[in-house]
């Protein structure tokens, strides 16, 4: 015999196996009860969360011989025929494939033919928001005023797109995403049936997973199963059947953005490749990561809106205490629109990659959130002490003077000496530029040649991808300091260093280009 899926063996008989439509199966129930049954209906909803079931339950109750309070007897003539799919009383339609005016036309000539066994015809119009204007318009009058003894099911994922005359002539009923609890719960009954040893935990990421969808669960259960067959189905082995991160390698991730780490971020997204995870899965469950950690720092009481466990709940506590609520919002929008960018790109992880140095750089975006972020950079660095200009001077203030104060732009303090090695290269500096060849003479455009501290030559570039040039690849800065000895015949120190933008550059750091300087030849 062959095998059956556990979403089509478990599919429900029932009012009673319906679950997370409890809203619906109680009206449902009381309209039967009360012989209050409508014409139209109308079952709207994500999928996978019981739509069709409900209309196959509903059609087999109102013509069963002997129905229950939870639904069809299953045993009498009529409720075996529509079981076996037998029975001319229910209709079935597919409107993906049958969504003509000629397949709506049938319906409407078979209607005026009473049932020859049962109370009601009952035609269930799958996926309705793929017929055609035309096939609407053909259902309409039957729908409006159909015989007493038919009624019209139709089902959609997409409501929207239905006109509003249909909608005006059917009761619609709203059928929710299945919470993370309810699918669980029913997983853990369906495993104790088959016999199959699954872990807590896994049933519940497989439930939160499935995003509100009951056959989604149920499928990725089977799947899981299937590949762990005869084993424990522990957690980690659902990670690896569906290509999933866990939740620690966010926290790692997450901190790693918060550091500004950006080779860090990369060599994490390194790993999580080689393992072979599912790129699309780990934007979703990152993003899903950062909406709990922005629940979490929201407010104290929301522990029961975030499903996770006790030692993961405090350590994202503890990182939300890390980050600021406008941080996290950016970080949620960065990666939402990833989201839904990545699903057919087919270049994954570069997107991701773009993504990740995003997060960490928030001087690549110019919305509100990445400017707070640039703002906030700054106090910290205010809070932690004002850079200090080679001769103990802050930026704008004179030997002897006060700092400066009102609206004059602050302008750095000239050096009193300067290395005769650095003024020759400063003087040269033109020269030295040119003999560079691209990508260093690109990122060498901008940059301004100033004095540090310990009287080396300081090169000032822009936060960027000038500055990674140089700082992340220091075999470039070896390669600049080579040529600045070629052309001034001695060996000379080169330090880098970064500024935030091009103001932070002009009022902190002095360009020794400025100053005249007149190179004595020795005689």
């Amino acid at each position: 015999m062959s095998y059956t899926a556990l979403y089509r063996k478990f599919r429900p008989d029932t009012f009673a196996d319906v679950k997370g439509q409890d809203h619906i199966v109680t009206t449902l129930k009381n309209q039967i009860r009360a012989n209050r049954i409508g014409h139209a209906y109308l079952f709207t909803g994500t999928r996978g969360t019981g739509k069709t079931s409900v209309a196959k339950i509903f059609a087999r109750t109102v013509n069963c011989e002997k129905p229950t309070g939870e639904g069809p007897c299953g045993e009498c003539a009529i409720c075996r025929a529509i079981a076996a799919g037998a029975s001319m009383n229910v209709i079935e339609i597919d409107a993906a494939s049958n969504n003509g005016v000629d397949n709506i036309r049938e319906i409407v000539e078979e209607v005026s033919y009473s049932p020859a066994e049962g109370r009601y015809k009952v035609y269930i119009i799958d996926e309705v928001h793929m017929l055609s204007i035309g096939a609407f318009n053909a259902l309409l009058k039957t729908l409006e005023e159909p015989p007493s003894y038919v009624i019209f099911i139709l089902a959609t994922t997409e409501v929207h797109k239905l006109p509003i005359t249909i909608l005006s002539r059917c009761q619609r009923y709203d059928f929710k995403r299945i919470t993370i609890d309810t699918i669980a719960d029913r997983m853990r009954q369906l495993t104790e049936v088959e016999q199959v040893r699954v872990e807590e935990k896994a049933l519940r990421y497989i439930a939160k997973v499935a995003d509100g969808s009951m056959r989604d669960a149920l499928s990725l259960l089977d799947q899981c199963i299937a590949f762990h067959l005869g084993n424990e189905l522990t957690y980690d082995k659902v990670l690896d059947v569906l290509g999933a991160v866990d939740t620690e390698v966010f926290s790692r991730l997450l901190r790693y953005v918060l550091e500004r780490d950006v080779p860090g971020c990369i060599q994490l997204l390194e790993d999580i490749v080689m393992q072979g995870r599912e790129l699309t899965q780990f934007v979703t469950d990152f993003t899903w990561y950062l909406r709990n950690l922005m629940l979490v720092q929201s407010s104290d009481n929301l522990e029961d809106v975030i499903d996770m466990s006790s030692d993961n709940l405090a350590r994202l506590k503890e990182e939300a205490a890390m980050a600021d609520m406008n941080s996290i919002v950016r970080y949620i929008r960065i990666f939402s629109e990833l989201s839904g960018q990545i699903r057919y790109a087919s270049q994954k992880r570069i997107l991701v990659e773009i993504a990740l140095i995003k997060l960490c750089k928030p001087g690549m975006e110019i919305s509100q959130e990445a400017l707070l972020e640039r703002i906030r950079d700054v106090e910290d660095k205010v809070e932690k002490g004002v850079a200090v200009l080679p001769g103990g001077y802050a930026p704008g203030q004179t030997a002897g003077a006060p700092p400066m104060s009102g609206g004059s732009k602050p302008r750095p303090q000239r050096p009193q000496a300067i290395p005769d090695d650095v003024k020759e290269a400063v003087s040269r500096w033109p020269v030295i530029v040119g003999n560079t060849e691209n990508p260093m003479r690109v990122h060498l455009k901008d940059a301004v040649p100033s004095l540090g501290a310990d009287g080396h030559l300081m090169l000032v570039l822009k936060d960027g991808v000038a500055s990674d040039y140089f700082t992340q690849h220091p075999q470039n800065k070896e390669q600049l300091e080579n040529l600045i000895a070629d052309q001034i015949g001695k060996e000379i120190e080169v330090n880098i260093q970064v500024a935030g933008n091009q103001q932070e550059m002009e009022e902190t750091y002095y360009d020794l280009r400025q100053i005249n300087m007149e190179i004595e030849e020795e005689e």
